[in-house]
């Protein structure tokens, strides 16, 4: 199956430069409605989740843009980039030299995205499939990048990205001011506009935060 995910990603898809980090390519599409109704089509399912791996969000750009730019963050780290979608911040955190980086999606279809995606850059990421909220993988750095679009899923990643910040990893997020942004419990570190593609968001621009937990 995942095989026939690949040829569906290669097929729906162009390899393109990552307009806020130019370093990195993915495979996206050109419009997200139609993308979603192929995706259904294929697996013959309806009311399934958007392609969020066919796109570079604003976080996930604002985040990669960061971490190349402040390699220090991951060198020689182990790093988890949660909800991974493309890859992007996963391969930049390989591309600016962490020592191991895991990219962790729920969605299989962004599973064959990342490992397309990594190839596609030369880096090698693990990618794993699994909902890891809650877990302690012992990773020195977390990202994530556009979280906050869901008020219960943004609670609950939250307060387990506070409790593994507690235990001392160092932990990201890329976020450009989703509705349930926990803002009085983090500080920005950075501030980018980021182009973005007009089908998904409500500006071709949109002024995106890299934010960490306060006490850092």
């Amino acid at each position: 199956m995942i095989a026939d995910r690949t040829a569906f990603i290669r097929a729906e898809t162009r390899l393109l430069p990552v307009p806020h980090a130019p370093e990195i390519s993915l495979h996206v599409a050109d419009e997200a409605t139609e993308l979603w109704r192929k995706t259904e089509e294929e697996l013959g399912a309806i009311g399934l989740p958007p392609p969020f791996w066919a796109f570079a969000w604003a976080g996930g750009q604002a985040l990669a843009r960061y971490v190349l730019d402040h390699p220090e963050t991951v060198r020689g780290k182990r790093v988890l980039d949660f909800a991974s979608g493309s890859g992007l911040v996963a391969i930049a955190a390989k591309k600016a030299g962490a020592a191991e980086v895991t990219a962790c999606d729920i969605d299989a279809f962004a599973i064959a995205a990342i490992r397309i995606n990594a190839e596609a850059n030369g880096v090698e990421v693990r990618a794993v499939q699994a909902d890891l909220v809650g877990e302690d993988g012992g990773w020195e750095t977390v990202l994530a990048g556009d979280i906050c679009y869901e008020r219960d899923l943004a609670l609950r990643v939250a307060d387990w990205l506070f409790s593994l910040n507690a235990r001392g990893a160092a932990v990201l997020i890329g976020d450009p001011g989703r509705s349930y942004l926990p803002r009085e419990r983090l500080e920005q570190v950075a501030r980018y506009e980021v182009p973005v593609t007009r089908t998904l968001e409500d500006a071709d621009i949109k002024k995106t935060g890299v934010w960490r937990f306060l006490g850092r």
